[in-house]
């Protein structure tokens, strides 16, 4: 059984979001068995395809280290570029079944263009002890699944570095999600972006994730407000690494665009 890792986000290796991809299978394995293999990457997230009589449309799961999760953006686009990329699946869109409903990913050029929910998150009032977890106070705090701190300027978001413990039950007790908090910026002058970000998830097991796609479903309505256009460059800002977005929101939806690059093609000495 073969596995990729791609990296999302990322028009050359070693940028953007690392994701690893498992070849498609014709049954869900035991969920236990897809979280160890997850562990055993050690990757932000771990791609689970599943064939269905469609040849465009699969079942797709997404494992951290430690958790399932709902809605992940990079390993979409991961995953889309392995049928697309790896396994010449010979479409013009694929449609993913997952637990955040269907996802369609088009290709666009080089890239490819994501259909996701929006998440449209709402104002709060900064929760207690957060300014001191986080190290800044925030000019504003906004809520949907996890905490949105704005914060004044690029050089607070690129030099942040949070109580990742604090922040964990913070975020959890704000939102009732697991405990992650994502920092965002409009640009300094001059840069190639509209939006600089980044993403801090300990509730998720990772500390640091280097490109998120279902956090831009909540930055890139709120910016679009705050902007007054719907279409944004977007930024996230991974010590090292960095990732790179354009997002349009639209109404309920948000069309998330961007490259992958393959830099790893291993196969799996087991059977899931």
């Amino acid at each position: 059984m073969r596995q990729w890792t791609i990296d999302a986000f990322a028009a050359a290796p070693f940028k953007g979001n690392p994701a690893c991809v498992v070849e498609p299978l014709e049954a869900w394995p035991d969920a236990v068995r897809m979280q160890s293999l997850a562990a055993e990457n050690n990757q932000a997230e771990t791609a689970f395809l599943l064939r269905t009589p469609d040849p465009a449309r699969f079942g797709l799961r997404w494992f951290t280290p430690t958790v399932e999760v709902p809605l992940c953006g990079h390993a979409t686009l991961a995953s889309a570029h392995a049928l697309f990329a790896e396994l010449g699946l010979d479409v013009g869109a694929v449609t993913f079944d997952t637990q955040s409903g269907p996802l369609t990913v088009e290709r666009l050029g080089d890239g490819y263009r994501m259909d996701f929910p929006a998440s449209p998150p709402r104002r709060i009032d900064p929760p207690p002890g957060l300014a001191a977890a986080l190290g800044f106070e925030p000019r504003e705090v906004w809520a949907a699944q996890f905490l949105v701190a704005i914060v004044d300027d690029e050089a607070t978001v690129r030099g942040a570095a949070p109580d990742l413990a604090a922040i964990k039950p913070i975020s959890s007790g704000a939102t009732g999600g697991r405990g992650n908090v994502g920092i965002g910026a409009l640009a300094a002058t001059g840069a190639d972006y509209d939006v600089v970000s980044r993403f801090f998830a300990p509730g998720s097991g990772i500390p640091e994730d280097p490109t998120t796609g279902s956090f831009h479903c909540m930055l890139s309505p709120l910016f679009a407000r705050k902007l007054g256009r719907p279409r944004l460059r977007f930024h996230q800002a991974y010590p090292g690494r960095g990732g790179d977005l354009v997002c349009e929101a639209k109404g309920e939806r948000v069309l998330i665009e961007g490259r992958a690059v393959t830099v790893v093609e291993s196969r799996l000495r087991l059977s899931l």
